[in-house]
């Protein structure tokens, strides 16, 4: 692929500046998600055109303006700043992976099946992680934060991904010899169509459709606080791993969006940090150090002597678990 410097100057597209080194070696693959978000947004617009109408009479709209300009102002901070730091961290960090990589897998049509498939894998296990890991679920509970289901949720996303790690669950392909850009476009494409299930529009698709792929059905499912529906449906553009690993569950009944400890802010800034501030509140309460530093690891739900009322159930559970607000 041509880096970014390159093709803006075959484009004969003047820059006030000259870009600096890590951008200017970037190219599309890394740009794949902000290059279609005009889609998206188009896409936003026509879901609330559909909706728009009924939405008045509605006792839960699909769409909360407040709610869909959190989703956005997330998500557009997100897409930009996970560019960055994909190009000055995580390449950097999967090159010296690939610098001892046990083979080299050349793209070719097959070998990027093959690379898309083991991306899936290793989306569902982060995903999985960052339900059952509260130092994942820190990040990640920033995407379950709204109590409507709409295109804009897709992007309610957290500035803090990177630094809880995700990138390292996609590390182990780089060592099997997939060149780093690629794993990351694959994961790219991978996220781009987790945008489409994240909608009220599209009911149930034939059978063969819904045991094969992620469908807006699964992932309703998996954005529901009904008990049935907590922690199921990792996958991400398939759900054949939910199958065989047992975290499947089928849409029975109408999902209840959100967390059941439901965050009132609409303070971006607090979106993303509010559980690293709940975790780190509950490791400096006094204890045993390996007791203490246990909040990182253990299920969300764990807690220590069973002394901190808000988090407690009588179910195991998350801690956003509890009664409903």
């Amino acid at each position: 692929m041509t880096d970014l410097a390159t093709l803006l100057s075959a484009w004969h597209i003047p820059l006030p500046i000259e870009l600096p080194t890590w951008l200017g070696h970037s190219d599309l693959r890394e740009w794949l998600l902000v290059l279609l978000a005009p889609l998206f947004l188009l896409t936003v617009l026509i879901e609330w055109l559909r909706f728009r109408r009924s939405d008045q009479q509605a006792a839960r709209p699909v769409y909360a303006l407040r709610d869909a300009l959190d989703s956005l102002n997330l998500g557009g901070v997100y897409m930009l700043l996970d560019v960055v730091i994909v190009l000055t961290l995580v390449l950097p960090a999967m090159a010296f992976v690939y610098g001892h990589r046990l083979t080299t897998v050349a793209i070719t049509p097959w070998t990027f099946a093959a690379l898309f498939l083991g991306v899936e894998l290793c989306y569902y296990a982060f995903h999985r992680a960052s339900h059952r890991i509260r130092w994942f679920w820190c990040a990640h509970v920033v995407h379950h934060g709204s109590e409507h289901m709409n295109f804009t949720t897709a992007m309610r996303q957290s500035w803090l991904y990177s630094f809880s790690g995700n990138w390292l669950f996609y590390t182990p392909l780089v060592w099997l010899g997939f060149e780093p850009r690629w794993v990351l476009f694959a994961l790219s494409i991978n996220l781009a169509y987790q945008f489409f299930v994240h909608t009220q529009w599209v009911g149930k698709l034939p059978a063969p459709i819904e045991f094969i792929f992620n469908t807006p059905s699964h992932h309703r499912a998996h954005h529901g606080r009904n008990p049935r529906y907590i922690d199921k449906n990792y996958g991400g553009t398939l759900i054949v791993f939910d199958r065989l690993f047992g975290t499947f569950v089928p849409e029975t009944e109408a999902p209840d969006y959100g967390l059941v400890r439901q965050v009132r802010s609409h303070n971006p800034i607090w979106l993303t940090i509010h559980e690293w501030v709940a975790m780190f509140r509950d490791m400096a309460r006094p204890g045993r150090w390996h007791e203490r530093l246990k909040h990182a690891w253990a299920p969300p739900e764990w807690e220590r002597n069973r002394d901190n009322p808000p988090h407690a159930s009588e179910r195991p559970s998350r801690p956003h678990r509890t009664t409903r607000p």
